[in-house]
């Protein structure tokens, strides 16, 4: 029962549970830090799990590395990604890494040679509007993270992916309505483990977040 709940509530993985439910998958995981591999695997059974990474030594621990079938520590913005096998993932996620790239326009199409056709590939990003937002403690305003380097929106990737075999299965603000209608026990919880309230409790209900969900043709 707690993996379901989990599946329909985190965003990352409700995408995915809708894309395969129960079946096996190939999954490449750009950004796999924050214990991603060992929770993936620990809801998804059938997953054969992948992670990519600039540095293996941030935010994961051993069993990240057990979960993995390889790990994959290279640059993006090298463009050189010869060690990933192409035609191979049937689920790409991207979740709050193009930000962190100059040029998020070439990775994209890139990294759409190494998903299979009919594959699915998720992206998810701070908006425009997230430069407008208030400064707060974990990232409410783009500028938040020092990090970050450049803002992309759904106007300049969808048509990446359409020139690129792809169509858009849905797209826009992320809205994840199950976070919005907790939020007084998000502010709640978020205070009893960093003693702050993390910036990230309003990014639904504020519109920080772009996203598109892709299927390749």
């Amino acid at each position: 029962m707690r993996s379901f709940i989990k599946k329909i509530v985190n965003t990352k993985l409700w995408h995915i549970q809708k894309s395969f439910g129960n079946k096996p998958f190939v999954l490449l995981d750009v950004g796999a830090g924050n214990q991603s591999a060992s929770k993936v695997k620990s809801i998804f059974r059938h997953c054969s799990y992948f992670g990519l990474d600039i540095d293996k030594n941030t935010n994961y621990v051993d069993a990240d590395f057990v979960a993995m079938e390889a790990f994959y520590e290279m640059d993006l913005t090298q463009l050189n990604y010869t060690a990933i096998p192409d035609n191979h993932f049937d689920y790409i996620n991207m979740a709050h890494v193009i930000e962190h790239l100059h040029n998020g326009d070439l990775v994209v199409p890139a990294l759409l040679k190494k998903l299979k056709s009919k594959g699915f590939f998720y992206i998810e990003y701070p908006c425009k509007k997230s430069l407008h937002l208030p400064s707060m403690y974990g990232s409410l305003n783009f500028y938040d993270d020092p990090t970050h380097v450049r803002v992309y929106s759904v106007e300049e990737l969808k048509p990446i992916f359409e020139q690129h075999g792809c169509e858009i299965i849905v797209c826009g603000t992320r809205r994840n309505w199950f976070y919005i209608l907790a939020l007084p026990l998000r502010l709640i919880a978020s205070l009893i483990e960093t003693g702050k309230i993390r910036g990230n409790v309003f990014w639904d209900v504020l519109g920080f977040a772009e996203f598109l969900y892709v299927r390749k043709k």
